[in-house]
């Protein structure tokens, strides 16, 4: 059994808000290279819009009027779709500068404090969840997009608030990592305890690791130089850290070239750790000390309390339950096979949305619009708007991966692989100086309970990626399916 999927990668779940002009549209999707021109732009709702809900019939007919408008059904427009049209008590400690406060702040501004009452969600495709697709056959369920989701209280306030809790699975906090390196599989330590045993990196490696993390390193350059991923970790940590850790993180899970990457928008708390404190050290020091001083916000009980750091998670049909569920909560306000044609500012605020429908063309009157579509389609779509803003979507670059599942009897993996007559692990990485095309490997079977039939072995492969965007050419992709 094998599958094979391309799709370009695009941040799962809250990723980072960009607001464009005219005001009251709302762009979500991947963050520009570091590269791309710098373009300042403001993000404000049309506050007295002539439009009224009043005038709805039902859930809106050609000229239907609206509150807001969520284009796209992918994960991002539905989890937007699903928190505006929940009422809850507006939360007064929320920094604007931050970025998953600054999505709940700006539900909040379209919802003033309330439930948005007349809100729908388009897709052009005929079902959600874009990159997600969860397949379930012959004894096996693998997943041909995004293969899991980071456990955190937002992620599961958005799953308690769609009734997946009792669903949901999390993957074992101790499963080892792995690293291939010289043609062996090294465990990547799993707390600081490990870091002197990890046959990884050389002893000097470690040494120059841990005095660059104290500190003993080159300063940082000016504020107006921003740096990438490999200039920021080779500085601080050392060519080791980079070239055997985060090189093949970067590849692995963001499909990313990490001398492309910027530091700060990829990792931003732990760039954020040297600004505040000198170092890396000093700086998660201050951090725990803030922390521990800050005022306790009380948790939300019904949220689930998952036993260690768990890091991984999914749902027992796989991570489509999530979106099906929440389109099952929306109702009738998804709106299927609605490809968006045109967008236009109304001149006493608002906006007209024209759609290509089974039913035929669509007119759709809004007070707001949020976009989660895929930057080069809002690029179009946003041109009569704002030239700037439709240029700066364009250079946008999604590399893009294929997601291929392969399965084997459990006796056609090495002795040495298994423990206790079992594949254990949460799965590799591949560092690009060791010369596979693979940028990783997930034991599906392993990680999740009821991926496979048993006495066998489910691994999800990645390919592609900014490092290796060739391998995407179809008569590639053709020779790995064979595979």
């Amino acid at each position: 059994m094998s599958t094979a999927r391309i799709a370009a990668t695009q941040p799962l779940f809250f990723p980072a808000l960009h607001c464009h002009r005219p005001p009251s549209i709302y762009m979500v999707g991947s963050k520009p290279n570091r590269t791309s021109p710098s373009l300042k732009l403001r993000c404000s709702v049309a506050k007295e819009s002539p439009i009224s809900p009043s005038g709805l019939s039902g859930e809106g007919t050609q000229s239907g009027f609206f509150d807001c408008v969520v284009v796209g059904g992918g994960i991002n427009g539905l989890c937007i779709a699903q928190a505006l049209a929940i009422e809850r008590t507006c939360p007064t400690n929320l920094d604007r500068r931050n970025t998953a406060h600054g999505f709940r702040l700006l539900c909040f501004q379209l919802a003033h404090g309330d439930a948005v009452p007349h809100i729908i969600v388009t897709e052009a495709r005929d079902r959600v969840g874009g990159n997600i697709i969860t397949v379930e056959k012959d004894g096996y369920l693998w997943e041909e997009g995004p293969n899991s989701f980071q456990p955190s209280d937002p992620m599961f306030t958005m799953m308690v608030d769609c009734g997946l809790k009792d669903d949901l699975v999390l993957g074992d906090p101790n499963a080892p990592r792995f690293v291939l390196w010289d043609g062996k599989l090294r465990p990547v330590p799993s707390s600081p305890a490990d870091i002197p045993f990890f046959d990884l990196m050389s002893i000097g490696g470690k040494i120059r690791a841990a005095f660059g993390a104290l500190g003993g390193h080159p300063s940082p350059p000016p504020p107006c130089l921003e740096e990438s991923v490999e200039e920021f970790v080779r500085r601080n940590l050392g060519d080791e850290v980079f070239e055997r850790l985060i090189e093949p993180f970067c590849s692995g899970v963001y499909a990313g070239d990490p001398s492309k990457l910027s530091m700060k928008a990829a990792f931003r708390k732990v760039w954020q750790l040297e600004q505040n404190g000198g170092s890396i050290i000093g700086g998660a020091i201050k951090a725990i000390q803030g922390r521990n001083r800050a005022p306790k916000t009380p948790r939300d009980l019904r949220l689930p309390k998952p036993k260690g750091q768990t890091v991984v998670g999914s749902f027992r049909k796989g991570l489509g339950m999530l979106p099906d569920a929440i389109s099952t909560r929306l109702g009738s306000k998804v709106k299927l096979s609605w490809k968006l044609s045109s967008i236009s500012k109304l001149d006493k605020g608002g906006y007209t949305l024209t759609y290509e429908t089974p039913e035929g063309l669509v007119s759709v009157l809004s007070k707001s619009v949020v976009m989660t579509v895929p930057s080069h389609v809002a690029s179009g779509l946003l041109r009569p708007l704002s030239v700037a803003a439709a240029d700066a979507l364009s250079k946008f670059y999604c590399p893009p991966v294929a997601a291929i599942s392969i399965s084997y009897p459990r006796e056609a993996i090495r002795t040495e692989c298994l423990v206790g007559g079992e594949l254990k692990g949460f799965g590799q990485l591949h560092p690009r100086s060791q010369g596979l095309k693979t940028l990783g490997t997930i034991y599906s079977s392993s990680l999740f309970p009821n991926c496979a039939p048993p006495g066998r072995v489910l691994l999800l492969n990645y390919f592609g990626g900014a490092t290796n965007p060739g391998i995407m050419r179809a008569s590639l992709l053709k020779q790995l399916i064979k595979i």
